[in-house]
């Protein structure tokens, strides 16, 4: 009978191969499902018990899920949740999976948020909450409000809120600022769309499973950051601030934009693999 590290390491070059990830991401995944077979054990469990034998009713549960994984559905979906800044939020096809690039985005937001200061935060676009929910769980002082056109993804979202207590965040449906009337916030930030509407990778890996509205925009990418661009400076205090997620090539065009719009103290973060990903810029 084969031994759980066995497994584990013959299925990681199966999805390797299938895939065609890098060998360490197939065995970060494979340990995922595993653990996810297991019962949701850790990985320390996982590497202290490697040495068991495989039993069939394990293989039989392992195998079903790798078998969705090979097909191409990704992980963030079969185990129903992601890892975003420490916290495990709940993730369905309706909502757009949270991705370590948009930490830049988080990090910069706690910047310019003083701790122990109230404090209006708005997450636009917040599909799962995750840059929202870390928010307020990072600066509790702060009144965080939530939106997002898709109710599905709200209900997702108060569910991540709930579950992780975040009870100084408040979600609310609308067509980016539409129902906000005239509300004003000390910070905006947003991960919207941005992928070009023709891009091929809209059909390739995870964001095949991913909902479109919440990937592309227009032909250039850009339509919701205009909008966006364009109608924060109703909704933000004098020297509050608009932050946005963005394509690695899209800095230049997003700093246009906040230029065009009236915004000071533009500047540009970049992720982790120095690519220029969140553009922000203060109202004067």
């Amino acid at each position: 009978m084969a031994k759980l590290k066995h497994l584990v390491s013959c299925a990681a070059n199966r999805l390797q191969q299938a895939s065609g990830l890098d060998l360490n991401e197939a065995r970060i995944e494979i340990r995922a499902l595993m653990q996810h077979s297991l019962g949701d054990v850790d990985h320390a469990w996982l590497i202290a018990h490697g040495d068991e034998a495989v039993t069939d009713a394990l293989r039989a549960r392992f195998e079903s899920l790798l078998a969705r994984r090979i097909e191409g559905e990704p992980v963030a979906h079969i185990l129903g949740r992601r890892e975003f800044y420490g916290r495990d939020f709940i993730v369905t096809p309706d909502t757009l999976i949270p991705r370590s690039d948009t930490e830049t985005l988080v990090e910069a937001a706690l910047d310019r948020i003083p701790v122990g200061q109230t404090c209006e935060i708005l997450d636009m676009g917040t599909g799962t909450g995750a840059i929202g929910i870390t928010l307020a769980l990072e600066r509790p002082q702060a009144k965080v409000t939530i939106v997002d056109y898709s109710e599905a993804a709200l209900a997702i979202a108060r569910e991540n809120a709930r579950q992780l207590s975040a009870h100084n965040v408040t979600a609310l449906r609308s067509d980016w600022f539409s129902a906000l009337g005239g509300r004003c916030f000390d910070l905006i930030v947003s991960n919207p769309p941005y992928i070009e509407a023709a891009d091929p990778h809209l059909q390739q890996g995870d964001l095949r499973f991913e909902p479109i509205a919440a990937l592309a925009s227009g032909a250039d990418g850009l339509d919701d950051i205009r909008i966006l661009s364009a109608q924060a400076a109703d909704h933000l205090i004098t020297n509050g601030w608009l932050m946005l997620e963005h394509g690695y090539q899209q800095g230049a065009a997003v700093r246009s934009l906040l230029q065009q719009h009236g915004f000071a103290n533009i500047g540009t973060a970049t992720d982790l693999a120095g690519h220029e990903r969140v553009t922000l810029g203060q109202l004067a």
